[in-house]
């Protein structure tokens, strides 16, 4: 089983080489890895290109935002199973590719996910929050639960069947994606029990109070997509959901 990992990078030449790293040192060897750069500028396509030899494909130039940016990486792709890293992230360990490649083959899943820590930018052994997922049924995601993206890989041929992200969202086309996939469509999940991913925190939709304000009312938006035209409740429990996040730190 190939695995596509594709990282998003737009200036970030402090994190960038973390992140390639974290790829590149995986003990599961079926990785093809994409890097989609959106025209930086402060010397992060001089970190990329030391990585060339070890980096499948390198697409530079400017685009329209991060689910643009997304969806080239998804169509220059050729694994069975689509997963990202962004330039901000880290995997947990070295084995987190092997454990993804088993869930999908020991299962009839067509995508899995897992939890998810966020940590200090400065100090990825430094836990902010602790996002726990737990199991996925039908009706979850009208209750206020989602799972962390960047935990989220994908069969290639889901995102064939049921397109690729909406890009007139700015922030929240990965959660329409998990209402379009989870709930509309009713896909088959498998979930890791474990931290797969650091998130550096003070990424684009947890910056500051605008950035969550706008994020929220975008969430609400992402229902109406899918005719559910009354989910105020469900947006307001998604952000209760997270806070007891920041109290479960040590896993």
């Amino acid at each position: 089983m190939k695995i596509s990992i594709i990282t998003i990078v737009l200036n970030n030449r402090e994190y960038i080489e973390s992140c390639i790293k974290s790829v590149i040192g995986q003990t599961y060897k079926d990785v093809e890895y994409i890097v989609v750069d959106g025209g930086s500028t402060d010397g992060t396509l001089d970190i990329v290109e030391q990585y060339k030899d070890r980096i499948d494909r390198i697409i530079r130039g400017k685009d329209a935002g991060i689910y643009q940016a997304i969806n080239i990486g998804i169509a220059a792709a050729s694994g069975d199973v689509i997963g990202f890293l962004h330039s901000d992230d880290l995997y947990a360990d070295e084995n987190v590719l092997k454990k993804v490649a088993e869930a999908f083959i020991s299962s009839s899943a067509e995508a899995v996910y897992s939890d998810l820590k966020y940590v200090n930018r400065h100090n990825v052994d430094s836990v902010i929050r602790y996002w726990k997922s737990g199991s996925y049924d039908p009706g979850k995601l009208k209750e206020g639960w989602s799972l962390p993206h960047p935990t989220f890989f994908v069969k290639t041929e889901i995102y064939d069947k049921f397109g690729m992200y909406d890009t007139s969202l700015k922030i929240s086309a990965d959660y329409e994606m998990m209402i379009r996939l989870l709930f509309k469509n009713t896909i088959n999940v498998k979930y890791i029990p474990e931290v797969l991913v650091k998130m550096r925190a003070g990424g684009v939709s947890n910056r500051n109070i605008s950035t969550i304000v706008r994020k929220t009312r975008e969430d609400y938006r992402a229902w109406k997509i899918h005719g559910v035209k009354r989910a105020y409740g469900t947006v307001i429990r998604k952000n209760i959901y997270k806070i007891p996040q920041f109290f479960t730190k040590k896993r």
